[in-house]
């Protein structure tokens, strides 16, 4: 780690130099929401003999405080590239229709890619990429955790800057409770809530009817999934245990 790093984020050189955004982007929500429901990403690593970068495209998730995690081989280049530098660039994107750089919110994260043995991200990544299940226990396959160091969202054409991982990534005090619970609680949900979370998909999010689920679940809201497709529904307020989470999605279901 460089002493910049230590002392903080960091900005990578250059992304401050991205003029002054209209009032009408919010960087923040732009960059929580695209964090949230990309399930792919292009992952840029560090080639250590030419010290060019390599992009590949990988399957992500995101951990309680949104942390970007993925599944790696040991057979990858990148994998190769990160056991020799862990420094890593990730660009997710939501497509719209139109010109993709005009149309299309994308964000790009910067930091340090590190094997991760949290079962519970495990879990998280597993019930949002399902398909990934059918590898996930091979012995070269591992999982990933990116320790953010920069955000650049960027909304389209004057729609960009820089901003800080505390703006965007979840303060976990005071929720051990509610991420204790996790498991269990999205079980319930999905049983015998499973018709609150249809109708806050439909009616809240303007979302197509299908069979959603939720896939991962944080103070500030819950992360969703119907077959390919990904939202982020989120909470009122802050939630910090079980029962302030029943309560909710009681508000969220009664305003759909």
């Amino acid at each position: 780690m460089t002493q910049t790093e230590a002392q903080g984020a960091i900005t990578p050189r250059g992304l401050e130099l991205c003029g002054t955004p209209p009032a009408d982007f919010d960087a923040v929500a732009m960059a929580r929401q695209v964090l949230r429901t990309a399930r792919i990403a292009t992952l840029a690593t560090l080639d250590p003999q030419s010290g060019f970068p390599l992009a590949t495209m990988i399957t992500v998730a995101t951990d309680v405080d949104g942390s970007p995690l993925f599944l790696a081989s040991q057979l990858s280049l990148h994998t190769r590239n990160m056991e020799a530098d862990s420094r890593v660039s990730l660009l997710l994107s939501s497509l719209g229709r139109g010109d993709p750089l005009a149309a299309s919110a994308r964000l790009s994260v910067v930091g340090r890619a590190e094997p991760c043995a949290d079962a519970n991200a495990r879990r998280r990544f597993l019930s949002r990429q399902p398909k990934a299940r059918l590898y996930a226990d091979f012995a070269d396959f591992s999982l990933y955790r990116v320790s953010v160091l920069g955000l650049h969202p960027n909304g389209g054409f004057a729609r960009a800057g820089a901003i800080a991982p505390e703006q965007v990534l979840i303060d976990l005090s005071g929720c051990d409770a509610l991420i204790a619970a996790e498991e269990a609680t999205l079980a319930r949900l999905n049983g015998e809530r499973s018709a609150a979370l249809e109708a806050c998909a439909t009616g809240l999010l303007g979302l197509p009817a299908g069979r959603w689920s939720a896939t991962g679940l944080d103070p500030e809201g819950l992360d969703l999934i119907a077959g390919e497709e990904a939202a982020r529904l989120s909470f009122p307020g802050r939630v910090t245990a079980p029962d302030q989470l029943d309560e909710a999605l009681r508000r969220l279901a009664a305003q759909a």
